[in-house]
């Protein structure tokens, strides 16, 4: 078989790097139902129209470093939520890092400081680089 057209098998939660945001070890939930994927930010600010000042994750959270990162390139996404709550937030494109393979991803910004997981993996990321998911399993990329 073509190893380009081999898919990768990830568990229902998973941990990883984010390279051009300055965060490492990330706890991820890998949600086949969200279309999008998603971080938590705990703090998003348009300093004008054309920067976005942004810093990640919480204070509380493994990998949370309190810096801003600022983007000049962002779209804003309008999302639905699973229990059909529809809001308008920024999207940006990054890396992520899973085991030893660096992949492109687009995330919408948004608070999750309810959720138990500060980041969340969708469908889009998924099929697009060949991803399979096994429920029954966790931590499977190294």
């Amino acid at each position: 078989m073509d190893k380009s057209k081999e898919r990768k098998v990830m568990g229902r939660r998973e941990v990883a790097d984010f390279p051009l945001l300055g965060l490492e070890c990330v706890r991820l939930k890998i949600d086949t139902g969200a279309y999008s994927s998603a971080i938590h930010c705990s703090s998003i600010e348009l300093v004008n129209e054309g920067l976005l000042h942004v810093v990640f994750l919480h204070e509380d959270e493994e990998g949370f470093t309190g810096k801003a990162v600022d983007f000049n390139e962002f779209e804003t996404r309008n999302v639905k939520s699973s229990s059909g709550h529809a809001e308008t937030r920024y999207a940006i494109n990054t890396r992520i890092v899973l085991g030893q393979k660096k992949y492109r991803i687009r995330m919408t910004l948004t608070d999750r400081s309810e959720m138990r997981y500060p980041v969340l993996i969708g469908r889009r990321f998924l099929r697009r680089n060949r991803f399979i998911v096994d429920p029954n399993k966790t931590d499977l990329i190294n």
